[in-house]
């Protein structure tokens, strides 16, 4: 195997954009394989390289790693990016938790024919049941867990980035999350992140849905 990242995923966000980001705020760089017909996607089953028969898939230190989650915390202790012990860990975690269940749910709105209700709940959740606890965390923090970045402030970022494209002005009443996301614009890492043709994947549109629907044989 290749000694390169390679990330094997569609040429669209999903839930391979939040290792991008992971990969970006590490400095790593990584090569990217998409599957644009179902044999890309049939290939990858047969030569066993999909543990669970499903993307993404990330090939790092001679593993075939699968399931989110799992990759997005070896590259976060990886590079240090997980917190310092045993208890910040778990506050990461369950940060990580929270904002991915959020950032699902906006996940799945291209793929649904009316999605005006579901944006509706995903605004009436985010302003009472998520956005309040970052609010709190960062009262008077620079980053939610600890005296430096984790995966944790990566997600927050990203998240926020993608609740003001579906709603803008919906940190309007949350002055320590907005804050917050300035400052982590200013980082270096995110700077080139945004910048016109780096690895950062547009919002999804038709090519991209068309693409994940026949890959993946969905029916809803």
């Amino acid at each position: 195997m290749s000694d390169k990242v390679i990330l094997h995923y569609f040429n669209g966000r999903g839930r391979m954009e939040s290792i991008r980001w992971l990969l970006a705020f590490a400095g790593v760089e990584f090569e990217e394989r998409y599957l644009s017909t179902r044999e890309d996607y049939e290939k990858l089953q047969s030569d066993g390289s999909l543990m669970f028969q499903q993307v993404p898939m990330v090939e790092i230190d001679g593993m075939k790693l699968v399931q989110t989650k799992a990759i997005l915390q070896y590259v976060a202790e990886k590079y240090q990016l997980h917190g310092k012990n045993l208890k910040d860990r778990a506050m990461v975690n369950m940060y990580c938790e929270g904002l991915m269940d959020l950032m699902e749910m906006i996940m799945i709105l291209p793929f649904i024919p009316n999605p005006k209700p579901k944006v509706d709940n995903i605004e009436s959740k985010a302003k009472e049941r998520y956005l309040p606890v970052f609010e709190k965390a960062l009262s008077g923090a620079i980053y939610l867990v600890g005296d430096n970045v984790t995966i944790a402030d990566v997600q927050l970022l990203e998240c926020t980035l993608m609740l003001e494209e579906k709603l803008p002005g919906i940190l309007a009443d949350f002055s320590n999350v907005k804050s917050f996301q300035g400052r982590m614009l200013n980082c270096k890492a995110a700077k080139e992140f945004l910048q016109p043709g780096s690895n950062r994947k547009p919002q999804p549109d038709e090519t991209y849905v068309k693409t994940v629907v026949e890959v993946l044989k969905l029916t809803f």
